[in-house]
């Protein structure tokens, strides 16, 4: 395994982490229990999870799985997004935040998370509240580095101004969507992130298994997929999309490797990227996606995939999550 630095922190992360959401909900408790040990074993330190994420199961059964081997992994989970209907049932108040702090450590059995994300920016929420509030998780030792996920640029660059000039704990990553299929990174984040030293954490590196070459414009949704499970999902198979993913399975095919791995690895090698989450529902998804660490890509593939994926920079983000204004 690769470990880089998250951002410009101390804080070592591999290369390829762990996303979480479809725990307790895709995968049964056993079924993600073996993913995660798979995951540590393999030397994935980097664990994401949420509050949210399948009801809370997620981060329960993670608790669970890690019992005897938590200092093995760099633990992150976020909150913000609906956790209740009601006031303070959202955002990122000092109301909020204290409460799912202390429901998630006691979700995850453990004292401490090392990475707490604010899951969306809140705009009912003076920034000030909630710098402040993180910056006193991590005085208290329940919080070792803060970060950011679904901020606009604009949003992400406040806070740290703010940070800066109130001497309050930094925001050290950003998560957002970023893959072959979306760019639009590439706009702003990376530039900002490069400049302030943030690491971006993309999700959904696969495209929700659009690079993966499990769809095609002459077929329907296979069995299982995410298109096959959620009806909703048809809506990102638009024929740009599936033709990126047609080609990424002819490069893939002429290196001898999977268009996972080939998407991925184009992924670990963008500038400003510390760590690209994968999902997975059993031990061997995960063991295919870590081939991409493995895998050196050429100045002429990279350049290659460059100039497929650029209708991509444009346009709008494949997913992003935010809350309502009151």
């Amino acid at each position: 395994m690769k470990y880089q630095r998250l951002g410009n922190s101390g804080l070592q992360v591999s290369q390829l982490g762990l996303g979480t959401n479809a725990f307790g909900k895709r995968a049964d408790q056993a079924a993600s229990t073996a993913v995660l040990h798979t995951a540590l074993d393999r030397g994935i330190n980097f664990i994401d999870t949420a509050n949210i994420y399948a009801g809370t199961e997620s981060e329960r059964i993670i608790g669970e799985a890690l019992a005897g081997r938590r200092h093995e992994a760099v633990l992150a989970t976020k909150a913000g997004l609906v956790r209740s209907p009601g006031p303070g049932g959202s955002g990122s108040s000092r109301f909020h935040l204290m409460r799912e702090l202390e429901d998630s450590l006691r979700r995850l059995k453990t004292d401490y998370v090392d990475l707490y994300q604010i899951h969306t920016f809140d705009p009912n929420t003076p920034l000030e509240e909630t710098l402040r509030t993180l910056d006193d998780m991590v005085s208290s030792g329940k919080v070792r580095y803060i970060g950011a996920s679904n901020y606009a640029a604009w949003e992400l660059m406040k806070a740290l101004g703010i940070s800066e000039r109130l001497g309050l704990t930094r925001y050290v990553s950003l998560q957002c969507s970023y893959s072959l299929a979306d760019r639009t990174p590439e706009r702003e984040y990376t530039p900002l992130c490069l400049d302030q030293g943030v690491g971006i954490i993309p999700y959904f590196p696969l495209a929700g298994g659009i690079l993966t070459g499990k769809y095609s414009g002459g077929g329907g949704a296979p069995a299982g997929s995410r298109a096959d499970t959620d009806p909703n999902f048809a809506r990102f198979l638009t024929p740009e999309r599936i033709a990126l993913g047609e080609e990424t399975s002819r490069l893939a095919a002429g290196l001898g490797t999977t268009p996972a791995s080939l998407s991925l690895a184009w992924l670990m090698n963008r500038p400003a990227v510390s760590t690209v989450i994968v999902g997975a529902t059993r031990a061997g998804q995960l063991e295919d996606s870590l081939e991409s660490i493995a895998l050196e890509l050429s100045a002429e593939i990279m350049e290659r995939l460059d100039e497929i994926s650029r209708p991509f920079v444009g346009g709008e983000p494949f997913a992003v999550y935010r809350l309502p204004q009151d």
